[in-house]
């Protein structure tokens, strides 16, 4: 048995997909600890794992006409250190033998984990190395061609190495390590292979080919559901009085009261335009609509909820787009600028999963039904999408990420190679 700490910190999206590969960790002997922010922890302990809380408390508190704001002052260098302070002081007496880091963990988990000597995987929703296939996903839905593409990777990988050097090298310090520059630390890893596994599927987005060894595209990372839990009973009974509703929802984000109300508004509206009822995920945005043909809804497992409609509408989130992908659904993109989002959007449409992409600031009632209608109507977007669910069924995410544990625990328990396997993994 070893000790495995799964260091994440972020949205819902962002940490719940962890779980399947925790889960299976804990079915396979291991003892598993997942962090996670304040609001979360419950429902991962549901999942019958341990799990640590790590807080982020905004400087200014949250503005509720621009909750962004709370985003972009987390992700600022200042953010990132309170964050990488909270994160260490919460493992300070965790003990592990493995630390697998999300991106935002990234920072602080490091320099821990060489501090403590022990190997790391990275774990990552998004593809955000460089190549010249596309640029960092974070960069949004454009491609230059190879060159430029591989340009913007090398450019995004200095500006962030420039922005949180000096928070990297403050986490060093306060773990008694020596001060390396941030660029020689990453080459260090680079030449090293440290592994990364990418959470999405090859068959959604291959590996690209130039992709350093290391760097794996294994398949989704599936949210397990809490132990003995069952849908809401307004839900069951609104699925089963009529016919597969729409699903709207816009994931973890955040918006000001009007926006979410101006959102919440033009989604009724759009579902009278093609006659469809409609389920409507308040998240993080709020979102609420009053209607009989219209139910709004919390937290509900979409691996189930999937099952019982007939189309979704999201932000593309990489977990809510997971979703229904698997679930084989046709897709209308409303992503919001900045992110991932924008990249995820104009995959599917290149899948010929989604009828179309429509900029959450630039959506209207009329937008959207006219994007509802193609998706519903239009047979070649179900498809396409019930194709790629059936390549996405036989892939197995969590298991690479199983094997690439245990084999960083099998070559720690043999005396001659753990010296060369520690440099190998945490540098």
């Amino acid at each position: 048995m070893a000790r495995i700490v799964i260091a994440a910190f972020g949205s819902r999206g962002d940490i719940v997909p962890l779980t399947d590969f925790g889960c299976r960790l804990r079915n396979a002997g291991h003892d598993v600890v997942l962090t996670a922010t304040p609001d979360l922890v419950d429902e991962i302990v549901g999942c019958g794992l341990q799990a640590i809380p790590v807080d982020f408390e905004l400087e200014h508190g949250l503005d509720e006409e621009n909750p962004l704001r709370a985003a972009k002052e987390m992700v600022l260098p200042k953010g990132m250190r309170k964050l990488g302070e909270n994160l260490l002081a919460a493992l300070r007496d965790v003990p592990a033998d493995v630390l697998l880091l999300s991106p935002f963990a990234e920072l602080a988990g490091h320099p821990l984990a060489e501090a403590r000597n022990i190997p790391s995987i990275g774990v990552r929703l998004q593809p955000i190395s460089t190549t010249a296939a596309f640029p960092p996903s974070l960069l949004g839905a454009w491609s230059a061609g190879p060159v430029l593409n591989r340009g913007a990777g090398r450019f995004a990988t200095a500006m962030f190495d420039r922005m949180y050097g000096k928070t990297i090298a403050g986490f060093r310090d306060q773990l008694g390590l020596p001060t390396v520059p941030q660029r020689i630390l990453r080459r260090q890893r680079t030449d090293a292979e440290w592994p990364i596994l990418h959470g999405f599927s090859p068959s959604v987005l291959p590996r690209p080919t130039d992709w350093r060894d290391g760097l794996g595209v294994v398949g989704y990372w599936w949210p397990q559901r809490p132990l003995g839990w069952e849908p809401p009973g307004e839900l069951v009974s609104f699925l089963e009085s009529g016919s597969a509703p729409v699903f709207f929802g816009l994931g973890s984000l955040m918006l000001g009261k009007s926006e979410a109300t101006r959102i919440s508004e033009l989604v009724a509206a759009a579902l009278r335009k093609v006659g469809m009822r409609g389920v409507i995920q308040a998240g993080g945005a709020n979102l609420a609509v009053i209607d009989d043909s219209i139910l709004t809804i919390g937290t509900v497992p979409h691996d189930w909820l999937f099952e019982n409609v007939a189309a979704v509408v999201h932000s593309c989130g990489a977990g809510t787009m997971a979703a229904g992908l698997r679930a084989g659904l046709p897709a209308v993109a409303v992503p919001s600028p900045g992110g991932d989002q924008p990249f995820w959007a104009q995959r599917l449409r290149e899948l010929g999963v989604s009828s179309a992409t429509v900029p959450r600031p630039k959506l209207t009632a009329e937008r959207l039904a006219r994007a509802l209608d193609t998706a519903l109507t239009e047979p070649t977007h179900r498809t396409a999408a019930e194709e790629l669910a059936a390549r996405i069924a036989d892939e197995d995410g969590a298991a690479s990420v199983i094997t690439a544990v245990e084999e960083l625990v099998r070559a720690r328990a043999v005396p001659e190679t753990v010296h060369s396997r520690r440099v190998e993994w945490t540098r």
